[in-house]
């Protein structure tokens, strides 16, 4: 018979019931304004469900009436330079944030509300309806709201989606010391995504200053809790990652407040992240003014029961009890805060041949549109832009590639201290996998930061450093496949947050990583991401062929206030060729292509590794090509000018790279290159590309899975044929 031995976990698991005493002594004016913030914000809700009603909302609305005590109760318990963000239902979290930043003194449930209150409904409601007006301008709508002035980072309609961005933000605040923490809110149905527990573990391992808000209101839509986990108190997930958790009941917003108290008391003073669970209820469905009863997946019975813990009633009760209160003033409040937003909608809404509509002049005007989806370059302005063949500074002629990648970034590192670099293994192994972070670890060691194999974690935490504003991430992905992994953070998050958020937010993330054909890593090691990345929005894309041009675009990237991907390539890394031997401080343009062969007779557009097959295969069979490196890939950045200036001069064009077809870059290029350059070309735009399967570990199918050399001559030759002019050599 074996011994069995009981663990412990590491952390806390405590549930929080505030004694009589604690009721008793609540801090009464605390109590009165957090009585006015939830009243407004039901005031608020109401509203939107009627214009929801009316038709007015174009798509969702997610209403938090019933969950106001969670929200109240843990905002008022931070301080303004603190920040939130949360999941699509996030209106009372965004507004009793917002409320507790333009009333910082308090809100006197007695007293007629202030214009900044009256604004704060106003904008929050216009972004809702998707007007002008609103704090993302309209682009949010419901579901996106942001108002990084008050301490909202954004709120998310992607379930668990803003948890590891809000992770970015707190390892901003405890790199500052300022002792600032960061709620991140979410539902029951969010802990059981991954990127949730991802960024758990990650904020453990790193202590961070984030609190894990659960809003357990038991149901995902209409699927119970209990459903879909076999533990449905959900603040026990802090037990498995060593994270202190706090269970509280969410209607009574006195033991929020309290158990907020505690959290914060952990996280400002270093020991790292919190949880905490507030069992809460809504009281409608999903979305929309309909009761969830009205679909069948819950009882009216069970709706009345949680009706009678209304957190309004709960804490007007305490207050009515200790005298602080009369019920005619709780309901003089109630009265204001209802006609507070009837006055507001009466400025967004009329009546128009008998029926509500908006008001017409409020909508975003339609050249709006494409606003802000990247920035506008000016950061450029007073840029020294060089190029290999006008650089005055001293070369060293066969510097290694690699030597160039790590090198710069040890420049960049040493002049701005807000650069750092994150990825797994970049701060081991003498510079990661392939020594492109070589020496950074040791002469910066608090800004190279090992990770976890999390990549949708650290990626969304360095968009919240990013979005921050004190921190320039670096990530690394190890193989460019990774980047499924992370899909939600690099294209939903990272890609769309500047256009999303008004157009006006900076997302400075330099993303490296490296295409590894030919390297037997396989299928899910090998992939060009060119291809995926051009069709996605907001991001740029960089990929440098030499160590001079790395140097150049590298710097770019960090300067650039767009998420920008950096490619590399495997079989770069060991190639050598001229780099500036002490001048790292130089930039080479975003979106501007280089002409490395002049020609006549055709065009040969590529990049990366390519570049140097191209020329040897033109230079095998002696064809009159020009040859060009685009260097930046992106859409917004693509080198429209010099593309077409060769075009008109050889009437012949071919697209080369190495992967597959399936994600092809140059599919989307050939396109557009056929409708913009028709007139000039003497034939169809030519591929030369991959195999429609992804590289296998065999190196004889690997290699006939790539496009290569004498892939790159087939297409030459069948470019030329062609145009009468064969090609012998």
């Amino acid at each position: 018979m074996p011994d069995y031995i009981d663990l412990s976990p590491k952390q806390m698991w405590r549930e929080i019931r505030p004694s009589a005493g604690d009721r008793a002594d609540f801090d009464i004016k605390l109590s009165g304004t957090m009585l006015s913030q939830m009243h407004l914000i039901r005031a608020f809700e109401e509203k939107v469900l009627e214009l929801a009603g009316l038709g007015l909302v174009h798509g969702p609305a997610h209403s938090a009436i019933g969950q106001e005590g969670g929200a109240v109760g843990s905002a008022t318990s931070l301080r303004p330079s603190d920040q939130v963000n949360g999941s699509h239902r996030a209106h009372h979290q965004f507004l009793a944030k917002a409320l507790g930043y333009v009333s910082q003194e308090g809100i006197d449930p007695k007293a007629a509300f202030g214009g900044d209150i009256r604004t704060l409904a106003k904008r929050t409601l216009a972004e809702i309806l998707g007007l002008s007006q609103g704090f993302c301008r309209g682009r949010g709508g419901s579901m996106h709201l942001r108002w990084a002035e008050s301490g909202n980072l954004g709120t998310n309609a992607i379930v668990g989606g803003g948890v590891p961005m809000a992770a970015g933000a707190a390892w901003a605040h405890k790199r500052a010391g300022t002792g600032d923490v960061v709620y991140t809110y979410f539902g029951d149905g969010a802990t059981n995504i991954g990127s949730v527990l991802e960024t758990m573990n990650l904020a453990a391992a790193w202590k961070l200053p984030i609190c894990f808000f659960i809003e357990n209101n038991r149901y995902a839509v209409s699927t119970r809790v209990d459903e879909v986990t076999a533990e449905p108190r959900l603040s026990s997930r802090g037990l498995a990652f060593g994270i202190p958790a706090f269970k509280v009941d969410g209607m009574d917003s006195v033991a929020v407040h309290l158990a907020s108290e505690e959290a914060n008391g952990i996280m400002r003073a270093g020991n790292g992240p919190t949880i905490i669970e507030a069992d809460v209820y809504r009281y409608f469905h999903q979305n929309g003014p309909m009761t969830g009863s009205a679909f069948g997946y819950r009882s009216k019975e069970e709706e009345a029961e949680w009706r009678t813990r209304d957190p309004l009633d709960a804490l007007a009760r305490n207050l009515l009890e200790r005298q602080v209160l009369g019920e005619d003033a709780v309901r003089l409040l109630r009265d204001r805060c209802v006609n507070l937003m009837d006055d507001v909608a009466t400025e967004l809404v009329e009546t128009h041949d008998g029926k509500q509509r908006i008001i017409p002049s409020l909508w975003p005007e339609e050249s709006f549109r494409d606003f802000g989806l990247r920035g506008d370059l000016s950061e450029f302005n007073g840029a020294r832009f060089e190029e290999l063949e006008n650089f005055s500074g001293a070369i060293t002629e066969d510097a290694r590639f690699i030597d160039a990648v790590a090198s710069v970034m040890g420049r960049r590192m040493k002049t701005d201290e807000r650069v750092v670099v994150l990825g797994e293994d970049v701060h081991r192994l003498k510079g990661g996998t392939n020594g492109a972070t070589k020496g950074l670890s040791a002469e910066f060691p608090d800004r190279v930061l090992g990770t976890p194999i999390s990549e949708n974690a650290f990626t969304g935490l360095a968009g919240g450093m990013a979005s921050d504003g004190r921190v320039l991430p670096v990530i690394e992905f190890m193989y460019p496949d990774f980047m499924w992994v992370a899909a939600d953070q690099v294209f939903n998050q990272i890609g769309k947050a500047r256009h999303m958020f008004g157009g006006d937010s900076d997302m400075p993330v330099v993303l490296r990583t490296k295409v590894a054909i030919g390297t037997g890593y396989g299928s899910q090691h090998s992939m060009d991401p060119a291809g995926i990345f051009a069709t996605a929005p907001g991001w740029r894309i960089v990929a440098p062929s030499t160590p001079f041009d790395y140097v150049g675009l590298m710097n770019s990237a960090l300067l650039c206030r767009d998420p920008v991907l950096v490619l590399e390539h495997v079989e770069l890394y060991a190639s050598k060729g001229p780099a500036p031997a002490d001048d790292l401080d130089y930039f080479i343009p975003l979106g501007k292509a280089k002409v490395v062969r002049q020609g006549t007779k055709v065009t040969v557009v590529t990049y990366l590794a390519m570049v140097a097959k191209a020329l040897a295969a033109v230079e095998a069979l002696g064809i009159d090509a020009e040859v060009i490196d685009l260097r930046t890939l992106d859409r917004a950045g693509f080198d429209w000018e010099t593309v077409e200036s060769s075009i008109r001069k050889t009437g012949n064009v071919v697209i080369v790279e190495q992967g597959t077809s399936g994600t092809s870059y140059g599919g989307w290029l050939a396109d557009e290159m056929q409708r913009r350059c028709f007139d000039w070309l003497d034939q169809p735009v030519a591929r030369v590309h991959g195999s429609e399967a992804s590289p296998s570990i065999s190196k004889v199918l690997e290699a006939a899975a790539a496009a290569r050399q004498q892939d790159i001559e087939a297409g030459l030759r069948a470019v030329m044929a062609n145009q009468g002019m064969p090609v012998s050599g």
